[in-house]
């Protein structure tokens, strides 16, 4: 039998490798958690908010709808965000169409002024259809967004925007 005995030298490059090999690991875990921590972090994209807009109460005419997002997790703050959606109905279904122009982001109204049975954005003079189709030679360059919709409990809940579907 031989006996193996660990030198001085292998001694120290044996600890030595340790000790970096930890202080390696220290360092780059961070980075690996870093990376793969958004892949493990819960969806929130099915999220609907409540509205007070009852749905029996729309008709084909778009009328004005404002909701709060509570919590909305912005960074490290955390606030609640009023919005709006201009929501009608179209037979049975509900469409909810984002008031933000695309062109420089003012909020349209509808029917403003004397455009009737359009979207009118008074910054610039932008038109829209109903359906939110942008009209051609004025200033925005694609339709109004749509907000996903569902009816929970005769109410309108909306979701997160979508481009134009209608259109």
């Amino acid at each position: 039998m031989m006996s193996s005995k660990v030198s001085r030298r292998q001694f120290l490059s044996y600890s030595l490798m340790g000790v970096g090999g930890f202080m390696v690991s220290a360092a780059v875990m961070p980075m690996v958690r870093f990376a793969i921590d958004p892949v493990l972090q819960a969806k929130t994209d099915g999220d609907f908010i409540a509205t007070s807009q009852k749905v029996d109460e729309l008709t084909d005419v778009p009328v004005r709808v404002d909701f709060t997002i509570k919590d909305r997790k912005d960074a490290w703050y955390k606030s609640d965000v009023s919005n709006t959606a201009w929501v009608y109905k179209e037979g049975d279904t509900v469409i909810a169409l984002s008031p933000v122009c695309k062109h420089l982001g003012c909020t349209v109204n509808w029917e403003g002024d004397n455009h009737k049975n359009e979207f009118f954005c008074p910054c610039h003079a932008g038109r829209y259809e109903k359906n939110g189709k942008n009209v051609a030679g004025t200033p925005p360059l694609g339709p109004l967004d749509e907000f996903q919709v569902q009816e929970v409990d005769g109410f309108v809940y909306l979701g997160k925007t979508v481009p134009n579907t209608l259109v």
